[in-house]
C-alpha cells in the first residue's frame, strides 16, 4: 500500500542528503501547510528518513510556541478577530532564537509542551549535540529566518477535510467559527507557497522549485 508522506520523504531526502552531510553545521528545514495537510506525519517520516541514512534528526511542532494554550487562543480569537495569524498568536520569535542557537552550537534545545486539556506548558530539554537536522512543522514556519530548506504542501483546507474528520480536534469539523478560521487561515497562508524551496501537492508529489 502507497504510504503518501512516506514516498514524499523519501524523495525530499535523497536529494538533500548530500547537501545536509556537507554543511558543517545543523541544518534546519521547514514544513508548512494548511490543517490537516499532513505536516507532523510528515515531519516524521522525514526524521525517519534521515535515520535511516544515518543521520540524526529531530522534529519541532510550531504548536507549542502560540503565545496562549490552545482553548485561550481559540478564546482570543473569537473576541479580537486580528488575532489569528503568526504576528500574534504565534511566538516565531522565540522559536526563530532557538533555530539560531542550535545552528550555533547550543547543546540543547529547550522544546515548550503545552498540555491540549490543561493549557498547561512545561520545557522539555532535547540533546541535540548528535543532531544534524531540525525540522520545524506548522502553519506559519515559512516565516522563520535561521532556515536552509522550507518545504509547503500546496493542499487547502477543502482538501484536507478527510484528515480533519479523522483526527476531529474538539469537533473542530461541525464548528461553524473553526471553519471560518481555516478559510481566513488559507488566505493568510496561500502567499507562503511562494517562499518554499520545496512543494508537496496535494497528492504527495514533490516539486523541487530551484531545479
Amino acid at each position: 500500500m502507497d504510504n503518501p508522506h512516506k514516498r514524499a520523504s523519501e524523495a525530499i531526502v535523497s536529494k538533500l542528503i548530500d547537501i545536509v552531510r556537507k554543511k558543517q553545521t545543523m541544518f534546519v528545514m521547514t514544513l508548512a501547510g494548511e490543517s490537516g495537510s499532513g505536516k507532523s506525519v510528515t515531519g516524521q517520516a522525514l526524521v525517519k528518513a534521515f535515520a535511516e541514512r544515518g543521520i540524526s534528526a529531530i522534529l519541532i511542532g510550531l504548536d507549542n510556541y502560540f503565545v496562549l494554550p490552545p482553548k485561550a487562543n481559540d478564546a482570543m480569537r473569537k473576541k479580537d478577530p486580528t488575532w489569528l495569524g503568526p504576528h500574534k498568536e504565534v511566538d516565531l520569535k522565540r522559536l526563530d532564537r532557538q533555530l539560531f542557537e542550535a545552528v550555533n552550537g547550543a547543546k540543547e534545545f529547550l522544546s515548550p509542551h503545552i498540555d491540549y486539556d490543561s493549557g498547561v506548558e512545561t520545557t522539555v530539554p532535547i540533546p541535540i549535540e548528535e543532531v544534524k537536522v531540525i525540522v520545524v512543522e506548522g502553519t506559519y514556519t515559512s516565516l522563520l529566518r535561521h532556515v536552509d530548506v522550507r518545504i509547503f504542501i500546496d493542499a487547502d483546507y477543502h482538501d484536507t477535510l478527510k484528515y480533519r474528520i479523522q483526527r476531529n480536534r474538539g469537533n473542530e469539523v461541525n464548528d461553524p467559527f473553526v471553519e471560518g478560521i481555516l478559510e481566513t487561515e488559507h488566505k493568510i497562508i496561500a502567499g507562503h507557497k511562494n517562499l518554499a524551496d520545496i512543494i508537496i501537492t496535494k497528492t504527495y508529489d514533490v516539486v523541487f522549485v530551484t531545479d
